[in-house]
């Protein structure tokens, strides 16, 4: 009975910590920034001619060089990408979307240090990676990896 009373508290520390995010003035930049980019209907079209294009480049990307437009489509679909990430509102949203993500980031590790250092919390995007010896798949870094 002590552990389920223990877990539901925690839960309930969880949630009002999420509710605390929630109020904090990174989140409020980000929630207006995703509302900035909706409302914007230049940002809204290049986010659907890129998605669009993406189902193009999904079936290349299944044939690779192989593929009859494969040079016209890598290439439509790079235009499309940095047209879309130099666009105003989506270069803000991303920006603010990236400072909500440190907050987050922040909170994690204080959380896993608060128990242990040795737990591996989320940190620009290398949660739980190995950062000692590499992946250790044993096939001497072909597959991308660092070992």
């Amino acid at each position: 009975m002590l552990a389920n009373l223990e877990v539901i508290e925690a839960l309930e520390h969880a949630e009002r910590l999420g509710k605390m995010i929630k109020q904090s003035e990174d989140f409020n930049i980000y929630e207006q920034r995703k509302n900035e980019l909706y409302k914007d209907p230049k940002a809204q079209q290049l986010i659907n001619d890129f998605t669009n294009m993406k189902e193009d480049y999904d079936d290349v990307q299944r044939f690779g060089r192989y593929h009859p437009d494969y040079s016209k489509i890598m290439k439509e679909i790079r235009t499309l990408k940095r047209d879309l990430d130099m666009h105003d509102s989506v270069a803000i949203y991303k920006q603010s979307e990236t400072q909500l993500q440190g907050l987050l980031d922040d909170v994690s590790v204080i959380i896993a240090n608060s128990i242990s250092p040795n737990i591996k919390a989320p940190r620009d995007g290398i949660a739980l990676k190995d950062t000692g010896s590499g992946c250790g798949c044993g096939s001497g870094g072909s597959c991308g990896c660092a070992s």
